[in-house]
């Protein structure tokens, strides 16, 4: 491990992984949904999860597009490139369709060769998801690259943060951002990739009437609005907002509608580079595991699907329009205790008062590390390769 990132990543643990979300979304029975789906970002996180919520609770036939190191002689591949080889096994051996995009989601290349795949295999697609998590983005029309920020906006910003591999908690403040720093974040993190998805999409008539895209975001607790929301991440997601809003206005002549889902907040890579937010999570664990409300992506996505998107007729949205998912972690009871511990957290005290080793635990999870019924011990073909590779 170093800071957020493992170096390596352990194929037998990463199809483990995969094989207990598949499990658990079997057992919550099926529903009816799109048949034909694309997940922009589909090999961890958010994204795999709800690639293994349409294909397996739905019978779907799913496109995967992502951006994913293989496996080379003196070094194993990206978690996500683990995901997809044992999602996409599982899923043939169910007898779905299944085909993966390995390349840079934000190119024009990329987006014409999924344009050129749907034609051929599916025709049209019913459903997009829009699930890109990278801190960098290079403009395909004018060929500048964004680097994102996270900081908070106007001031700078103090609070205590944890290092999850130890326990330790310290002080950190962060330095606010320049101008430039900001809209560099929006043209990262904001929606004008998914805009730009959609219309070349729709352009090329790939777009089913009814046709329904979904990106994720997140708002969170007081605690962490100066560095989140009120951040330079905050302002991303405004956009991303106000973009659903405007490619709904342009999907009318097809039915077509977008939406953004904010998600609940949960170990990923991403949440875990920011600071501040792991120590809101670990404690966050605690509570929402003590009254029996604790989610992960794949608990998430498909209550997502299940409970507010395809069996309630009329999709339940907020006074934004956006779907809350996170309605569970926002609840008043649970964030009245997260305060209460907060202030009472300290390196001796978090390990009780917070969830510290299910943080860490979830974290090597994500590399496929830490499943007690994995010998890491035996060897392991670390050139497993995905099928259906276009």
């Amino acid at each position: 491990m170093r800071g957020f990132i493992s170096l390596t990543a352990h194929p037998a643990g990463c199809e483990h992984n995969v094989l207990k979300q598949i499990e658990y979304v079997k057992s919550k029975g099926k529903f009816k949904g799109p048949e034909r789906v694309l997940v922009i970002g589909a090999s961890t996180g958010f994204g795999l999860a709800s690639r293994i919520t349409s294909a397996l609770a739905n019978d779907a036939a799913t496109i995967g597009v992502f951006f994913e190191k293989e496996p080379q002689p003196e070094k194993t591949a990206s978690p996500g490139w683990y995901n997809t080889a044992a999602f996409t096994k599982i899923a043939l051996n169910e007898g779905l369709y299944v085909k993966n995009i390995n390349g840079d989601a934000f190119s024009d290349e990329i987006k014409q060769k999924t344009i050129d795949l749907i034609k051929t295999d599916l025709g049209q697609v019913d459903m997009v998801i829009y699930s890109l998590a990278s801190p960098v983005r290079t403009n395909p029309r004018t060929g500048i690259t964004y680097r994102s920020v996270l900081k908070p906006i106007g001031q700078a910003y103090s609070n205590k943060t944890v290092d999850f591999h130890n326990g330790n908690i310290s002080e950190v403040t962060i330095e606010p951002a320049l101008q430039e720093e900001i809209e560099n974040t929006v043209a990262v993190m904001g929606g004008e990739d998914w805009e730009l998805w959609i219309d070349a999409m729709k352009a090329a008539g790939v777009l089913a009437e009814g046709v329904v895209t979904v990106a994720y975001s997140y708002i969170g607790p007081a605690v962490t609005e100066p560095i989140y929301r009120k951040g330079t991440i905050g302002q991303a997601k405004d956009h991303l907002e106000k973009t659903a809003d405007d490619l709904t206005a342009r999907l009318t002549d097809i039915s077509g509608k977008a939406y953004v889902s904010v998600n609940k907040a949960l170990v990923t890579q991403a949440s875990s580079a920011i600071p501040i937010i792991p120590l809101y999570i670990t404690i966050l664990f605690k509570v929402m595991k003590s009254k029996g409300i604790h989610e992960g992506c794949i608990e998430q996505i498909q209550r997502l699907y299940a409970d507010k998107l395809f069996n309630t007729g009329e999709v339940p949205v907020d006074e934004k329009g956006r779907i809350r998912i996170d309605d569970w972690e926002m609840r008043d009871d649970v964030q009245t205790e997260v305060a209460e511990v907060w202030e009472k957290a300290n390196t001796e005290s978090i390990h009780h008062l917070g969830d510290l080793s299910g943080y860490a635990s979830e974290f090597r999870k994500l590399f496929g590390f830490g499943f007690k019924n994995i010998d890491y011990n035996r060897d392991v073909n670390e050139m497993t390769g995905i099928e259906n590779l276009v």
